[in-house]
Order: C-alpha cells, then structure tokens, then sequence
C-alpha cells in the first residue's frame, strides 16, 4: 500500500491542484459573466427612462417624474432610480436609496463628462451597488443625469454557489480519480511488481519457479527481459559456482566456461581476441510471418559454443561472411553489430560476398577443391581457376577487414578458423608483424602425394605458414602438413619440436582435438521421459514400429558413408531377419551445399537407396530406414541420441565428427553403443566404442548386432570411460589449450630502419 501511494500521491496533488484552479476559472467566469449581464440590463432600462423623462423637463413636472421612478423602481435586483439636474442635485429620487446619493455619484459626473452612458460597481454600507449613469437633454442642452442603481449582492451569492459546486466537484473527481488510479496501479503495477520480487527471491533462495506473467507494454516488456536476464544469469552463476565446488570436492580440474574466460583473461592481457570464420555466430533471416519481422538464429556450431564464451571476456570481434537474408539490416554504417542480442557483449563484423564470389570462393574452390581432395573420399576435386581467383580475393577482403579492426590495437591475437581462410595468414602477418596469428583446420590434411594434386599447393602452403601456430584435430593430420611443407616450399622443418622455419619466421603445428560442450548441469532426473518412453514418442510421431532404434546424424555429404551405412543395415536385416518388425535405423540427413552438382546427385542417391531397402522389406507400419532430410536443431536431435539403441557415424574420412561425442555426451543413463569408424579423428579418442571399416559392408552389419545384443553391464563400462573422455576433454579445454598456446609465442618483431 505504501508503495501504491508514492505512485498515486503526486497524482492526487496534481489532480487537486487543477481541479482547483479550474474552479478558480469557472468563478472568475461566473462573476464576469454575471456583471456583464448586469451592466447591460442598466443600460437597457436607462436608455428606455431617458426617452420617457427628457420631456419631463419642459414641463418642470417634478412629481410626475418622482412617480415615475418610484415605480420603476421596484423591479428586481433594482434598487432605485434618480434624476439629476444639471448641477448634480436630485430632482427625483427613489425612496430608499442611502442618502449618500441625494447628490449625483461619480458615475452620473463622468457621464456627463463624457455625454454618454458610464456605470460601476461600488460597494456602500457593506452592500455591493452597481451604478449606470445616462445624460438627459433639453432642447439639445444637457438638462441633467440618470441614475439606475441595482443589487449586485445577488451577483455575490451566485459566485459563492459556483465556487461551493466546484469544490465539491473538485473533490468527488479527486476522491474516484484516487481511488481509480490506486486500483489501476496496484493491478497494472504494484502487483507484477510484487510477483516479480517474490520470483526473484525465489531465485534468491535456490528455488525453482517459472517466471511470473506481467501485463503487456513498452516498459514492463523491458522491465521482464531485463528480470528474465538477471535470473538467467544468476542461475548460470549458481550453476557453475555448483560445478566448481563439485570438481574441488573430487579434485578434479575440468574446464568450463567460468574457468575458460578467467583464464583467457588474464593470458590476453585484456586485449580483444579477433575471430575469423565463414560463419557467423548470429544470423538475422526474415520472418516467415507476413508482419516481415526479423529473427536471430544461431547457427548450428560447435565453433560457436567454444569461442564465444572467450569473446564475451575479452570484448572481441568475430569477423565473418554476412549469410543472413536481413543480415544487412542489422548492421551499422560500418557493418559492425554488438551480440549476443539480449546482452551485447562482443562485436560481429559482416562481410558482404557477391553471388559469384560465393560460388567462386566457398562453392567452387573450398568445397569442390579442397573438402574432397583433403578427405580423400574417392569424390575427384575440381580446380578451376576462375574458383581460385575468387579464393584469392576472398581472402585478401577479409585479411582487410581484419586488419581495419585491429588498426587501434597493439599486438593484436587472431584465431582464423578452417579451409576457407589458407591464405589470410600470410597477409595479416606480412602487415601487421606484431599480430600472433594462428589458424586451426577442421578437416582432415592429406599426405603430400594428394595434396599434390592441388594446382595452387604452395600457395596455400605458404599462406598457412604466415601463422604463428597451426592446429589440427590428430597428431597424424600434423605429420601429413609437415611432409607436404617438405615437398612444396623451401623451409627449414624442425620435426624435434614441430615448427616449421620459413624466412626467418617459426611456425609451430599442433594436435588440439575439438570436443563438444559437456552437459556438467544435467541429471537423469531432469529427464521427462525414460530412454524407452523416449523411443516410444518418436516412434508414434514417425508413425512406424519398432522396439530398437539407430540413430545417424549427418550433413548429407559423400564423405560421411551413408550409403555404407545403409548398405550394413540392409546386410544386417537380410542375415539376422529376428530384428525386422523391431529394429529401425533413423538418419537425420541434413542437406547441404546443394548448389554443387555432386551434393544434389548425392542427396537423390540416398534418398533412392534408402527407398530401395525399404522396399525390400515390406511389413506394414515397420521401416527399416527412415530418412529425415531436413534441418533438426539440438533438441530435437537429442531426444533421438537419448532414444537409440546405438548410434552409427561411419565417416569415410573425417577430421575429428562432433555427431559421436555428443551422442556420448547425451547419454546421462550411461546406455547405448556408439559404433564408429577408424577413419574418423574421434577413433583416437573413443577406443571404447565399436570401431569399424565403414567400406567393410559385413564387419559393420556385424558391429550393429553386437551392439543391440551388448549386455548392459558392458555397455555401461564402455559409456561411462568415453563420458569420462569426452567430460575432460570439452570444447572449452580445445580452446583454452589452442589460445594459451598462442598467447605464450615470444613474437620478434624486427626494427624498422630508416634510410636517409
């Protein structure tokens, strides 16, 4: 209550305050109007007397005139009548009338004065008069005055009533207009706000409730963005303050994005890290809905969860192609942009590519060159050099943004990411020489026979090597880089220490094994549905039966061994027929880079094969592969990961694939068999899983019915030693690891000499 009258009190006074000097106005008017009203009947009946009177005085007929206004003078509010000869003395007068006016007033003396009609109001014996005085003639000679005297007392009462009636009123419309607006703010304010602090204190307290309902409006929808982000961040707060008690209990030092932010902090000397990768880490697309509003997206990245919390602690700058189809209209002149959205924290810079830059650049040279001639999945590589121009150009746009971002900042730290950016590292060295650059490469390195292939091999070379650090997921993607070096530049390879020295300049390669963010907050209890209710949902909603699932989550790219995949499936039913009308294999198959032609042919051939297989196997509702070819985001992607009996990535050739540890990660109950290829960079990490050929039809059919017929007590062994890989080795210790690497190379920068 107390807090609803300081909100309502200044309105109460604000209200009183005009209420009253309207009805200052409204008295102010009354008597105006009212005096006026009398001023002008005076004046009608003087004028009407002057006519009857003037001839009055030919004659000298005094009592006739004294008989006139005698009855005259009994009309209402008037008070008397009197006529004055020319010298001021009354030739008739009204009986009554104070004898103060036997002699004429001031009225009567100014009207003459004027010849013409003068009134006033006076006040005699406490008794308010009003006075017209009116010029009589006599043979055009003025003969004297008359006098109408009314009262005006009337006139005073009137205005008493008003100003009685208006404060009166002024108070009713104070006392509703209180009571209203205590109403109106106790239900449209003081009580969300009261709910608001009762949550928050919920919070406070380490309880758990949704957030309260609050009306609809420009300040309480700030207000609860604002409240909602507080409580965001106060359980975020709670939540790692938990995760670290529990790893001091246990002596454990695992890496989290508390831990990952204090530490860059202080390696990065509080210098912002500059960031350059092909994809952004928000999106702005336009809205489906016909209002043409803009959504944020966050793509799809495990490259995301690992930098950002990095770019939040040092106020970075992530530098990337602008993809999004309002990406534009989110920028400002300078293409610059503060996010994350609801609490800015670090800057996205956009670059803008042209259609055929795209195509030349990302489509053609990055993904018809490089991605098949690294990943060695018998796709041939296309070079073309219109797609190498392009390659070029890109890379030299963006080595000019990043060196326009970094222009105020000293010895600046640069992270480029993957295959698109293999000549940014020589340009951004050769003009900023105080720069520590370092760039990881996400896909597999060839050894240098094929890398040969490539007709630009020692350009590339060569702009990688203007890194300080190069990193890759496996030591033997390292060794393959080192060798081809060997073969494709004069260089000086330090294989002791893994460097290489070209012109003067050391370049240190590493193994930095990427991993995914492990879900240290999450218990089984959290979890609406059991592993099996899971199972049962998924398979009412794909409208199909079957007590086991597989599970396979991909791109669909030629070099993640779908159609292997499918084929082992098929082999798998055909010699264990048991399993039909129980087992059923789910591929999430996420199309991609459909421009290119290879992609386009590939996405119809899976399609067909998995048509094929399933026309082979007739039975009703059961399915022995269903293929799901659209985008999933994580939640959905996860129900399948909690639901599967195993899960299949049976990559044909693949730097580290994020699909197998997070299907590990999801994995709370500790069940499930993840079956994996050799060929994929998480075999040297999850020996525990089921490793196998992918080109190997009958040892993976083979590997899919060990792992449905796996014990449990063996499948939780298995799962709990790769959950325990997988929680050690996070997403945020590849970064810490990468970047503390980096922060720590002595950088020598040579002296400029000036020549005379």
């Amino acid at each position: 209550m107390r807090t609803s009258l300081k909100v309502v009190v200044p309105l109460i006074v604000s209200v009183a305050f005009v209420s009253l000097l309207f009805a200052a106005y409204q008295v102010r008017t009354e008597r105006r109007v009212l005096r006026n009203d009398l001023s002008r009947r005076a004046e009608i009946l003087a004028e009407s007397l002057q006519e009857t009177i003037e001839p009055l005085f030919d004659r000298g007929a005094d009592k006739n005139m004294q008989r006139l206004v005698e009855r005259f003078g009994q009309r209402e509010h008037l008070k008397g009548i009197a006529v004055y000869d020319a010298d001021g003395s009354a030739l008739a007068i009204t009986s009554g009338l104070p004898p103060t006016f036997r002699t004429r007033p001031a009225a009567a003396a100014r009207a003459v004065q004027l010849k013409s009609g003068s009134g006033e109001f006076l006040r005699v014996s406490d008794t308010p008069l009003h006075v017209f005085a009116l010029p009589l003639h006599r043979d055009g000679e003025m003969a004297g005055t008359l006098v109408v005297f009314h009262d005006a007392s009337y006139i005073e009462t009137q205005v008493s009533r008003t100003l009685r009636d208006s404060l009166l009123n002024a108070l009713i419309q104070t006392l509703l207009i209180t009571a209203l607006a205590l109403f109106l703010v106790r239900w449209t304010f003081t009580d969300p706000l009261t709910r608001t602090a009762k949550w928050l204190r919920t919070l406070r307290l380490g309880q758990s409730h949704p957030p309260p309902s609050v009306p609809q409006g420009e300040i309480f929808d700030q207000l609860h963005q604002e409240v909602s982000h507080l409580a965001r961040d106060l359980g975020t707060a709670r939540a790692i303050a938990e995760t670290e008690a529990r790893l001091r209990d246990s002596n454990a030092s695992l890496w989290t994005a508390e831990r990952l932010r204090v530490s860059l902090r202080n390696k990065l000397q509080n210098k912002p890290l500059f960031v350059v990768a092909n994809r952004e880490p928000y999106m702005h697309v336009w809205s489906d809905k016909n209002d043409k509003s803009i959504d944020v997206i966050v793509p799809a990245s495990g490259l995301v969860t690992a930098l950002e919390p990095v770019l939040l602690a040092c106020n970075g700058t992530w530098i990337a192609h602008g993809s999004g189809s309002a990406d534009r209209q989110a920028v400002d002149a300078h293409d610059r942009l503060r996010v994350p959205p609801e609490r800015p924290s670090y800057t996205l810079r956009r670059i803008w590519l042209s259609s055929q830059e795209e195509q030349g650049y990302y489509y053609g040279f990055a993904n018809e060159g490089l991605w098949p001639l690294c990943h060695i999945a018998h796709t041939r590589p296309i070079f073309r050099p219109q797609d190498w121009n392009d390659y070029q150009k890109v890379n030299g746009r963006f080595a000019d943004a990043v060196l326009k971002e970094m222009e105020s900042t000293e010895s600046p730290i640069l992270l480029a990411q993957d295959y698109h950016f293999a000549l940014l590292p020589r340009m951004v060295k050769e003009a900023r020489p105080d720069a520590r650059v370092a760039i990881f490469w996400h896909i597999p390195w060839p050894n240098p026979e094929v890398f040969g292939i490539c007709p630009w091999q020692r350009e590339l070379v060569d702009g990688l090597l203007g890194a300080d650090l190069i990193g890759f997921h496996i030591q033997s993607h390292c060794n393959n880089f080192l060798e081809t070096v060997d073969r494709a530049v004069e260089a000086l390879t330090e294989w002791d220490r893994f460097a290489v020295n070209r012109k003067g300049h050391v370049t240190r390669v590493r193994p930095y094994p990427i991993s995914v963010a492990f879900p240290e907050n999450a218990s089984p209890a959290k979890q609406v549905r059991s592993a099996g209710e899971e199972r049962a949902a998924l398979c009412e909603e794909l409208g199909i039966e079957g007590s086991l699932l597989g599970v396979g989550v991909d791109r669909v790219d030629y070099t993640k061994g779908i159609l292997e995949r499918f084929r082992a499936i098929e082999r798998f039913i055909e010699s264990h027929p048991g399993y039909q009308n129980r087992f059923t294999f789910v591929q999430i198959g996420a199309p991609s880079r459909t421009h290119i032609e290879r992609y386009h042919h590939f996405l119809d051939e899976v399609v067909a094969e998995a048509a094929r297989i399933n026309a082979r196997f007739p039975a009703g509702r059961w399915k022995p592969v269903v293929l799901l070819k659209r985008h999933h985001s994580h939640e959905e992607i996860a129900r399948f990961y909690r639901a599967a009996s195993l899960c299949l990535v049976t990559s044909l050739h693949d730097g580290m694939n994020l699909v197998a540890k997070e299907f590990v990660a999801s994995r709370e109950d500790d069940q499930g068999v993840l079956i994996l290829s050799t060929f994929a960079g998480a075999a040297h990490e999850l020996s525990d899983a089921l490793l196998v050929n992918p080109y190997d039809v009958q040892q993976l059919a083979a590997a899919i019915l060990r792992g449905l017929e796996m014990p449990q007590e063996e499948q939780v062994a298995r799962m709990r030693r790769m959950r325990q890989i997988v929680r050690e080795h996070n997403i945020f210790r590849w970064a810490a690891h990468l970047l503390s690497d980096l922060t720590e190379i002595r950088i020598d920068v040579p002296e400029r000499v000036e020549v005379p």
